[in-house]
């Protein structure tokens, strides 16, 4: 259901820190986005965190009843707790009362509940979570998937994600021919275990997507590729180490400037250069990744997302719904 102004159910008590960063980031996106945001979680809790911010517009508030441990197993946990935050999220995208659910909670609880909630796309016998990387070409990015959601895969799902990734590229990053890449180990198409070869003949023969061969992980930065498809053991931790090693970059920076005033000085002119530079790294930008295949638009975000990221992430569920994304794959995936 796309309307001129978004409904994004937010998982209020999903997140290392919730409920208050993520009422924070609900402030935040409702204030500066067209969009209107309904928090799902304590209401106690969740008024208590508006009450702090000041805030004096209204946000809708749904009642839940507990939210899904970072310790439990999802689908007993779902099962148990058929109120719990993340459940009524989902439901209220099925019921249509919402057009997307951000959570930055049990990123397996959310994939679990959008599969017994929202059921798969048709023609996609496995859901993707797909990220944005940077690339070395300023402006341009690259989506990873699977970074976590199929740690085992066949070489029809990988080629199903390639095809879901380059309707994402296509109509949200508006590249017209998304080149796909499939990481492995070596750029000729016989490199690779079973997997990746069995996955290059796919790719190859799929004449609805743009192939430009294997991507090593020298690759993935490069700008060359617009989508890249692994399975989802590889792809998170490839996405791990991304987040990890931006982090330590924009650190090292710091540490190597020179002490006193004459570092002082150099990184009043750096400032705007670094500034820039975390953006461009920071996995905050983005706000979280987008899962692909289910009937509904659903952003996971990292657990130890602040109100920035929060805010991101329900700007990155705008963008899928008012590129109709979920529309363009239920075409393309029936075929």
């Amino acid at each position: 259901m796309a309307t001129s102004r978004a409904r994004i159910a937010l998982d209020a008590m999903g997140g290392d820190f919730a409920p208050a960063p993520i009422v924070a980031g609900a402030v935040k996106a409702q204030s500066e986005l067209d969009v209107d945001v309904i928090l799902v979680g304590d209401p106690e809790q969740i008024s208590a965190c508006l009450k702090e911010q000041g805030v004096t517009e209204k946000i809708e508030i749904v009642p839940a009843e507990g939210m899904i441990e970072m310790d439990e197993e999802p689908l007993s946990a779902l099962r148990r707790k058929p109120n719990a935050s993340i459940n009524l999220c989902m439901k209220l995208v099925k019921e249509g009362k919402a057009d997307a659910v951000v959570s930055a909670g049990h990123s397996g609880a959310a994939m679990a509940a959008a599969l017994l909630r929202l059921g798969r796309l048709k023609g996609i016998e496995r859901p993707a979570i797909a990220a944005i990387f940077p690339t070395i070409v300023p402006d341009r990015s690259v989506l990873i998937l699977d970074v976590g959601a199929n740690v085992d895969c066949k070489p029809k799902y990988l080629e199903q994600f390639a095809v879901m990734g380059s309707i994402y590229s296509q109509y949200v990053s508006g590249v017209a021919n998304p080149k796909v890449g499939l990481l492995n180990i070596g750029e000729e198409e016989s490199k690779g275990n079973d997997l990746a070869i069995s996955t290059h003949a796919l790719l190859a023969k799929n004449q609805a997507l743009t192939f430009a061969g294997n991507a090593e992980g020298r690759d993935v930065l490069s700008g060359n590729f617009d989508v890249i498809v692994c399975d989802g053991f590889v792809g998170n931790i490839l996405l791990k180490f991304a987040e990890a090693v931006g982090g330590i970059v924009v650190q090292m920076l710091k540490e190597e400037l020179p002490r006193g005033t004459r570092g002082q000085v150099g990184a009043a002119i750096l400032k705007p250069n670094l500034k820039r530079l975390k953006q461009r790294i920071d996995a905050a930008e983005h706000g979280g990744a987008l899962l692909l295949g289910v009937e509904g638009v659903c952003i996971i975000s990292h657990g130890s997302s602040d109100a920035f990221a929060i805010a991101n992430a329900i700007n990155a569920a705008k963008l899928a719904i008012d590129n109709q994304v979920l529309g363009h794959l239920q075409d393309r995936t029936k075929q």
